[in-house]
């Protein structure tokens, strides 16, 4: 089995190349190879890359001393020359292209005169880089089948108790035992997951924190009382660390094993911030995720049927074997 892997880099590629370009730039000797790996916090495979891409694709003056150690700038030519002003990652140019089709799909009314000067801005943006969408937006088609609507003036009203540091007073319809319950919260923040929108608030009569789905908000009365404040570092542990929106604190961590099939794709999905992955010898793939209460991750899990096993724990290993057994009982023998 190989080693496990996660975790993602603090740094952009992007702020190490800028920061890389202000530390030539500010030189007049040059900066040997150790000194820039230590500036710029990364390997020296990565101090190779930054420079090759500073050099070769984006024309820096940048050279190398006789023996090959230290990097400087030619003092004749970097006067003239700038990164470009605009210049942004395939990653930036995704989320862009999310904010513009986001800001083009939102409730009529919500924001709208500001929203306009907002996606004007973001159009231009794109246009800088080449990329005329105002005149092909069929060119990029982004589906958000799962998401469920939310009324504006619902999210205007939840956007203004949030940042008046207000209660709220709702009515709220919960899906599990189909019933509609009154409650009053403190608004703490609001969470988008998986195109749906979540108020994350303390919630009074439970005297905990809770996740309430917006579209599922009946009623709804900004409150004069003061909003309770709970911490970020609580907000995070009890709401953050372990899978799905719902599930509470991380007290599990499941084990699934993926066939080498499914695996091709499970090994590039992000379950949670925290899972660490490996491989297996035959091609299978096995995932670790921290969970609290087990029903969002059984669903997902159920979701690839034949081509996962849980190996822990035992008792989320019987929870999807009893499913299943009673999937099958719905097509007989």
């Amino acid at each position: 089995m190989q080693r496990l892997q996660g975790g993602h880099q603090a740094v952009s590629r992007r702020e190490r190349l800028y920061h890389l370009h202000d530390i030539l730039r500010q030189r007049r000797t040059p900066i040997t190879r150790q000194d820039l790996m230590d500036e710029l916090g990364c390997s020296q495979a990565t101090l190779y890359r930054l420079v090759g891409e500073l050099r070769d694709h984006l024309g820096a003056p940048l050279e190398q001393d006789p023996d090959g150690r230290g990097y400087y700038y030619d003092r004749s030519l970097a006067g003239n020359f700038e990164l470009p002003g605009l210049w942004i990652s395939p990653d930036e140019l995704q989320a862009l292209l999310t904010a513009r089709h986001i800001l083009g799909n939102v409730q009529p009314g919500l924001l709208e005169d500001e929203l306009d000067g907002v996606q004007s801005r973001i159009n231009q943006l794109l246009d800088q880089q080449g990329l005329n969408f105002s005149a092909q937006p069929e060119r990029v088609n982004i589906r958000r089948d799962a998401g469920r609507p939310v009324p504006a003036d619902l999210f205007e009203d939840v956007m203004q108790a949030l940042f008046r540091r207000q209660r709220l007073k709702i009515s709220y319809h919960g899906r599990r035992r189909d019933d509609v319950s009154d409650r009053e919260v403190s608004p703490q923040r609001l969470t988008s997951y998986r195109d749906r929108w979540y108020l994350d608030a303390w919630c009074h009569r439970a005297e905990g924190l809770r996740s309430f789905a917006l579209e599922r908000i009946r009623g709804m009365t900004l409150l004069e009382q003061e909003a309770v404040e709970v911490g970020d570092d609580k907000l995070a542990r009890e709401l953050d660390q372990s899978f799905g929106i719902f599930s509470g604190p991380a007290e599990h961590r499941a084990r699934l094993q993926f066939t080498p099939e499914a695996a091709r794709w499970a090994a590039d999905e992000i379950w949670h911030p925290r899972q660490h992955g490996c491989w297996l010898e035959d091609g299978g793939y096995v995932l670790e995720v921290p969970f609290g209460r087990s029903r969002e991750l059984e669903m997902e899990i159920l979701r690839y049927g034949c081509e996962i096993e849980v190996l822990e724990p035992e008792f989320l290993r019987h929870a999807i074997r009893d499913q299943l057994q009673q999937a099958r009982s719905r097509y007989g023998d």
